[in-house]
């Protein structure tokens, strides 16, 4: 290999993760998007968050379900990735766990909507559903295991229902401003504690 491949080599890495990196810029401002106007809020509110033209996310996304889909599959490698880096650098397992279910909790309130744009899909709606559960049950599972063997939550907990558990406090909260979803998950994750 001469020195002009190996450049070109270089540069084509480089390219790829530039590509990689303004996607998932792209990904983050439509997820905020979706968190305070919804998965039907105008691209052009995403464009310009994410600092880009309308015709960047089209590009990307030729339609508002590959938007979603991906917004949703990226945020799903997000929480799994982040449950063992929290185990490394919280307080503690229960720490880690109570950190790890806020970030699952922000994942929950931005998949509203997510049913809605793939109802005429249901086998891409159970694709997606099952790889939510193969990469996150893993990780809450990781972090059960890990409060449970240092003594600070019951050992008794599986990670599916508790994921059901906050799945289901966070049902409707984005449409009643009285409803406090995330205080009564804080609520759950308190209360797993073992009793001293």
């Amino acid at each position: 290999m001469n020195d002009s491949d190996e450049g070109t080599g270089r540069a084509a890495r480089s390219k790829r993760a530039d590509a990689r990196r303004n996607e998932e810029t792209l990904l983050d401002a439509a997820a905020a998007v979706f968190v305070t106007s919804g998965v039907e809020a105008p691209v052009r509110d995403i464009a310009a968050r994410a600092g880009v033209g309308m015709g960047t996310i089209y590009r990307h996304f030729p339609t508002r379900a590959d938007l979603i889909i991906a917004v949703y599959r990226h945020q799903v490698e997000a929480c799994a990735e982040a449950g063992p880096a929290l185990l490394e650098t919280a307080g503690s397992p229960h720490a880690a766990l109570g950190q790890w279910i806020d970030l699952f909790v922000d994942f929950l309130v931005t998949k509203h909507g997510l049913a809605a744009v793939l109802q005429s899909d249901d086998a891409g709606f159970d694709t997606l559903h099952a790889y939510f559960l193969d990469r996150l049950v893993p990780v809450c599972t990781q972090l059960l295991d890990a409060a449970a063997a240092s003594g600070e939550v019951r050992s008794d907990l599986e990670a599916y229902a508790l994921m059901r558990g906050v799945g289901n406090l966070c049902i409707g909260a984005d449409r009643d401003p009285r409803y406090d979803a995330r205080r009564l998950v804080g609520l759950l994750v308190a209360g797993l504690r073992r009793p001293q």
